[in-house]
């Protein structure tokens, strides 16, 4: 069961470890390339600040962002901006949101993100902790997948593998991690069943599209290729 005020302690907590990090930078290391392909570490913590602002706007019932074409830009613009204005508009956008959180709500009524996807409410604070401890990983300032909170690789490995289940490029799959957990995603192309096994890192890191898969044992056929998220 989704449990929302927990979801929200958590992303205060991977915020502060952000924050934390991102402060050790300096202004150069600011405008070097992320883990991102044609993002710099500075259209991370500006997309990481934007989105913020549009699960904010989620939560009060406004459209997410007024257009891909603006969230775009609002990055763009937001990139080469100084340390110090990365942090404090870090600072602020989180605060934002945590007040967004706070305020009384039903948690169960459903929301629209983008591109026409609804989810529950419920289900936005895990989704903000998902963009704060994955773009922190894409910064590549020593903060890796297997720094990742225990629980947290588990609960993405699992709505990853919801996200991937019926889909019409990817062949039956099984995930099985170092523990014996085992869940299936795929089935919706010829091929399978595909069995991949590794630690939850590896796992995360290639359903999250982070890593090539090269660290999992693959039986019953090559490797899935899967779809951008």
């Amino acid at each position: 069961m989704i449990d929302h005020a927990r979801d929200l302690e958590s992303v205060q907590l991977a915020t502060e470890r952000l924050l934390a990090a991102v402060g050790e930078l300096d202004n150069a290391a600011v405008t070097d390339q992320s883990r991102l392909p044609g993002w710099t570490r500075g259209h991370v913590l500006a997309h990481l600040a934007r989105n913020a602002d549009a699960l904010v706007n989620v939560l009060e019932g406004r459209p997410m962002y007024a257009s891909a074409g603006d969230r775009d830009a609002d990055i763009e613009r937001g990139a080469p901006r100084p340390l110090d204005v990365q942090l404090a508009d870090l600072r602020a956008s989180a605060d934002r949101f945590r007040a967004a959180g706070a305020a009384p709500a039903d948690w169960s009524r459903t929301v629209e993100l983008r591109n026409g996807v609804t989810d529950s409410a419920s289900r936005v604070p895990f989704r903000r902790w998902v963009e704060v401890e994955l773009h922190h990983v894409d910064l590549g300032i020593g903060y890796e997948l297997e720094d990742l909170p225990e629980e947290f690789k588990e609960r993405e490995i699992d709505f990853l593998a919801e996200r991937f289940g019926g889909h019409k490029d990817v062949p039956s799959t099984e995930l099985r991690t170092e523990d014996g957990r085992i869940r299936t995603t795929g089935g919706g192309a010829e091929g399978g069943p595909v069995a991949v096994e590794g630690t939850a890192a590896d796992l995360l890191g290639w359903l999250a599209g982070r890593r090539d898969g090269s660290g999992l044992v693959v039986k019953g056929g090559p490797l899935p290729s899967l779809p951008p998220l």
